[in-house]
């Protein structure tokens, strides 16, 4: 669905990623240190950086897509929601999401409505419509941003350190509702966060040293841990159950 060729990620003159190259087929989980490229790389995925090389999605360049076309297939969540209007609503907020289906001039359809109202009762957040966005904690903010993503039925759904500001309790929503859209979506999670890669248990792109590997699996080894970040790990366990 998704290839990188020679791609390389540059900012002030500190190169950030160097000649990645990777096919990306299925779900997978993209770890490294922080400040190892992971957003950067998501990013570029998205053409929301400059970069040099070539991404495809679906066999075609991202930059030959219209910008409905590309929200049709891709969606990002970023880790922290960023308000704009402090008095639009949740259920406002999450419509937008169907503005790539919508026909031009016209107003969002019952279908879209609909679509939103399904949404947010899938994700238990109906309650909420009517709130501002603003006035929302952490958790259910970024609940409000998946929403979003879903409303927009694109096909892979990127999510960007979506547990960064999140206490356990939130945590733990979060990550299984991650791993239950596996079911419907191709979900790349950007992460730092060991136990929730391990949970959501896809493959794995690990960054370091500007360049991207690949891991099939068998990643969550004490030893091979160890070896990557350079500190010692005694059986990693899984705190989402």
């Amino acid at each position: 669905m998704i290839e990188l060729k020679e791609l390389q990620c540059a900012f002030n003159g500190r190169v950030i990623l160097e000649n990645v190259s990777l096919k990306i087929d299925s779900h997978i989980s993209v770890l490294g240190a922080n400040g190892s490229g992971k957003s950067t790389l998501a990013k570029a995925i998205c053409d929301l950086v400059a970069f040099s090389g070539t991404v495809f999605i679906a066999g075609k360049k991202t930059q030959e897509y219209t910008l409905n076309e590309r929200a049709k297939l891709l969606s990002y969540i970023p880790a922290k929601l960023e308000i704009h209007d402090p008095y639009i609503s949740v259920e406002e907020f999450v419509l937008l999401g169907r503005f790539a289906h919508k026909k031009s001039l016209f107003d969002y359809s019952d279908k879209d409505k609909n679509i939103t109202l399904q949404t947010l009762e899938f994700l238990n957040i109906v309650h909420l419509k009517e709130n501002p966005v603003s006035s929302l904690s952490s958790g259910e903010q970024q609940l409000v941003l998946i929403a979003q993503a879903l409303t927009q039925q694109s096909k892979i759904i990127i999510f960007d350190e979506p547990t960064a500001n999140l206490d356990p309790h939130n945590a733990k929503i979060i990550a299984q509702h991650i791993k239950g859209l596996k079911e419907w979506h191709q979900i790349i999670l950007i992460t730092h966060d060991l136990h929730l890669a391990c949970y959501v248990d896809s493959p794995v792109v690990f960054i370091k040293d500007k360049t991207a590997a690949f891991y099939e699996k068998e990643f969550f080894d004490d030893a091979r841990l160890e070896e990557l970040y350079g500190v010692a790990f005694e059986s990693l366990a899984v705190k989402y159950v």
